[in-house]
């Protein structure tokens, strides 16, 4: 059976033409949600800084960037997915979002099913450093100091299950030490006792200590990755100081929420690449040690699968487990 036309106005005519010339999506002066699941000062949220003008230029639309910490990064990753899929909030995301499954017993989403990974946009450098008060600079001398007196020093985190805090349980097994781990709120508080000397050392992303570093402040031990980073080639790897086998950097990605249409994932993957590419973005990831290397969706959704899996065995081995 047909479906009954009713008679079609003039009026309504020119409505349904003035809704086809509407975008699909909001866009011109409406602004787009950077959600960021940890809390300002980390390195992710020094990224997001520096490129959001740039990237809101290529959008077309202001980017504002907003920190929602919390329940290591739960709480504002669930923001985004519970958000419209329309392009106007989006999620800069790092490796807590893929490690939290493993970590945490409950959780209120699924980390891969509900949002759209749009691009992994880059890497950021970790470095392992002590308080300015500890009498070791560098690997060998930490691991001499921790296992003489172990029961003297604590080792700082952004939080429990965080990036941080497994890239520290890894240093400890590999160095065979045990010490205390303190977790924090976030990476800002976690800094401010490192400089005061109520924890004393820890790992933290590169942009948000590197300024503490040249100043003196603390020490750098090492650093994480593989390879030493151009924008601090002084300080050594830990794989080269004796720990062939660490090797841990932070990532971070740009997602949506899931059934976001893949017109509008193209936009925004298109958006960060031109932001990233723009000089002044460029110019300053260089300085931070930041690798900018933009995946395609599709790749950033096998990233996200298979780097789920990494960090699962990596919290059983630890034997972290959190409510």
């Amino acid at each position: 059976m047909s479906i009954p036309h009713a008679p079609i106005s003039r009026r309504s005519l020119l409505a349904a033409a003035a809704t086809l010339a509407l975008p699909a999506f909001a866009q011109g002066d409406k602004p787009v949600r950077l959600i960021l699941p940890i809390s300002a000062g980390s390195g992710v949220d020094v990224i997001a800084r520096a490129s959001s003008v740039a990237v809101g230029k290529a959008l077309g639309q202001p980017l504002v960037v907003e920190n929602l910490p919390g329940a290591g990064g739960i709480t504002g990753a669930a923001t985004v997915a519970k958000a419209a899929p329309d392009g106007l909030t989006l999620g800069l995301f790092s490796n807590n979002h893929v490690i939290n499954p493993a970590v945490y017993k409950k959780m209120p989403f699924d980390a891969v099913a509900d949002f759209t990974p749009i691009s992994i946009v880059g890497a950021t450098p970790l470095v392992l450093v002590a308080g300015k008060a500890v009498p070791a600079g560098n690997v060998r001398e930490l691991t001499a100091l921790l296992k003489a007196r172990p029961d003297d020093y604590n080792y700082a985190s952004s939080g429990n299950g965080t990036i941080i805090h497994l890239a520290g349980e890894m240093f400890l097994e590999q160095a065979g030490v045990k010490v205390r781990h303190i977790p924090y709120k976030g990476t800002g508080p976690m800094v401010n006792d490192l400089l005061g000397g109520q924890v004393q050392f820890g790992v933290v992303a590169l942009p948000a200590i590197h300024a503490h570093i040249k100043s003196g402040a603390v020490k750098a031990i090492g650093l994480c990755g593989a390879q030493r980073s151009p924008a601090a080639p002084e300080i050594p790897t830990i794989a080269e100081q004796g720990l062939p086998d660490y090797d841990v950097e932070g990532w971070f990605a740009v997602v949506g929420p899931a059934r976001l249409p893949a017109a509008e994932v193209k936009r925004v993957h298109d958006a960060f690449v031109r932001g990233f590419a723009s000089p002044e973005v460029v110019e300053a990831m260089a300085k931070q040690g930041n690798v900018i290397k933009p995946t395609s969706p599709e790749d950033a959704a096998k990233f996200f699968r298979s780097e789920a899996a990494r960090y699962a065995a990596l919290a059983r081995k630890a034997g972290v487990s959190l409510d």
